[in-house]
């Protein structure tokens, strides 16, 4: 694989792989630190997938990258701490500054695969078909995955603890 490729590879996918770590993390440094190690990893790799296939294994590794983040850490700030922690400087603001941090809070609670699909599908607009061929997994999955997100970030929204198999993977 030439430098040349890869430079290239770079340029057309690092800021789609930015928006989607800052969405699956909640520090923007945190994202970039992702987004250089899945290069990285694509830099030492011995092959590399040629065309489309090549931003499937760069999503699939950046989700595996955040999912091995994810199994590290040890305790997760609840909601309500965030929530108080956050002092709205006036009404509008306020609101939004809320209404965002409730909606990180809740993904928060996702596992990382099922936080991607849904941050994928419901955020960036991508198409069931196109996901399922970033994971390689069928896109009955990836309907399964927005179901079972979706139904956590509901009852998370609402209030209500989610099961353990809405916030699973």
């Amino acid at each position: 694989m030439s430098d040349d490729w890869l430079g290239q590879l770079f340029d057309d996918q690092y800021m789609k792989l930015f928006r989607l770590a800052r969405r699956l993390s909640n520090d923007p440094e945190e994202a970039c630190d992702l987004v250089q190690e899945t290069f990285l990893r694509a830099a030492r790799a011995p092959t590399l997938p040629a065309g489309g296939a090549a931003e499937a294994w760069l999503v699939r590794t950046l989700v595996n990258l955040c999912r091995d983040q994810y199994r590290r850490a040890v305790v997760r700030s609840k909601a309500s701490d965030l929530l108080r922690a956050e002092e709205p400087k006036n009404a509008d603001a306020g609101a939004a500054s809320l209404a965002r941090l409730t909606v990180q809070a809740a993904l928060g609670e996702l596992g990382p695969r099922r936080r991607a699909i849904v941050v994928l599908h419901d955020l960036e607009g991508r198409d069931v078909r196109e996901i399922a061929r970033l994971f390689g997994v069928t896109q009955a999955t990836i309907r399964w995955h927005l179901s079972r997100g979706r139904n956590a970030l509901a009852k998370a929204l609402l209030g209500r603890p989610a099961t353990r198999q809405e916030r699973r993977s």
